[in-house]
């Protein structure tokens, strides 16, 4: 289970250490295509006092809920299946128990409510955008942009669809409670990207940061790519830009 050890060991780490165990967001990518994977947050990891996923992560309550909807968004665009425990996509506070029943009263809050929209729309995007899934066991499929800004703990990377050239997807993860603006990234075009996930949205209980939806992309060569774009990143966030149509 060495993904799901290494992410879960990382998104428990305060963000302000997280710059010195960057690796363990990027270490499974060494071995991904080795075999066909699963991405498991299993039954296993929330009983027997090793708490719930949420009450896991790191931080006062906001940040909790910001790590937790930021590690799904993340795990969505992986390569691997995923698998998630019921459960998992409320944000339940308690640890699992056979003798008692999901605490779907939960769902009155509002943030919980937006963790629950959230895993009902990355579903839908895991649908819609085969790059998400078709070359899941294939090195075409994946491309690091950024892998190695441990000092901001952001990580960047290309989702591609074999079956579609022009299609790909980017997603970027700013993993501390800092914001960064004038972010730039590299993409293999240039054009309106557009911006189909933000994990900080107010709909998911975010601050509301943002690109409004969409960003420009431009012939400026950034991480050996030909063209790139300069994005707001949201607080323990993560944002999916799609190709331009």
């Amino acid at each position: 289970m060495g993904w799901m050890h290494d992410t879960l060991a990382y998104f428990q780490k305060d963000p302000i250490h997280r710059a010195f165990h960057h690796n363990l967001l990027t270490f499974g990518l060494m071995y991904a295509f080795s075999e066909r994977f699963v991405l498991p947050l299993s039954h296993d990891e929330v009983v027997h006092l090793k708490r719930s996923l949420l009450d896991k992560m790191a931080g006062d309550r906001w940040q909790k809920l910001a790590n937790l909807r930021a590690l799904y968004a993340h795990m969505w665009a992986h390569p691997g299946k995923k698998l998630l425990f019921m459960g998992g996509e409320l944000g339940v506070w308690g640890e699992w128990s056979e003798e008692e029943p999901l605490d779907w009263a939960i769902l009155g809050d509002p943030d919980h409510a937006g963790l629950q929209r959230l895993m009902r729309d990355l579903n839908h995007l895991y649908r819609e955008i085969p790059a998400m899934w078709r070359a899941d066991h294939l090195p075409t499929g994946f491309s690091w942009v950024d892998a190695n800004d441990s000092a901001q703990s952001v990580v960047s990377y290309l989702r591609f669809d074999p079956d579609s050239a022009d299609d790909y997807l980017l997603a970027v993860g700013n993993f501390t409670p800092v914001p960064r603006h004038g972010y730039r990234v590299g993409v293999p075009r240039a054009g309106i990207h557009q911006e189909v996930l933000n994990t900080d949205a107010t709909v998911y209980g975010g601050s509301g940061m943002g690109n409004l939806g969409a960003v420009e992309a431009v012939e400026v060569e950034s991480h050996g790519r030909p063209a790139s774009l300069t994005l707001t990143l949201p607080p323990l966030s993560v944002l999916y830009l799609r190709a331009p149509s």
